[in-house]
């Protein structure tokens, strides 16, 4: 499962990037990337077990709530094989 999220809010200079990348080194089996957009958003692109992917989520969600005021989220079938672990893009 691959999912795609679109934060908005305060998510720009706060750390959410770091945070994202901190949360996703507990769940080893994900792959994804964290990027500042320049919209002032922040996409998450992670993929992995759906039980997983949701215990990500959830987490990053309560460490970065405060910072958080719309989440847009969707599965997308793009699989990436190969990408290596979770990164921060910039």
């Amino acid at each position: 499962m691959r999912t795609r999220i679109l934060y908005t809010g305060r998510v720009q200079g706060v750390g959410f990037r770091a945070t994202t990348r901190s949360v996703a080194s507990n769940y080893p089996i994900l792959s994804g990337f964290v990027r500042n957009e320049p919209s002032g958003q922040v996409l998450v692109e992670v993929q992995g077990p759906p039980e997983q992917v949701e215990a990500f989520l959830s987490q990053l969600h309560t460490t970065m709530q405060r910072n958080i005021t719309h989440i847009d989220r969707a599965v997308i079938p793009d699989h990436q094989p190969a990408e290596p672990a979770f990164s921060i893009q910039r």
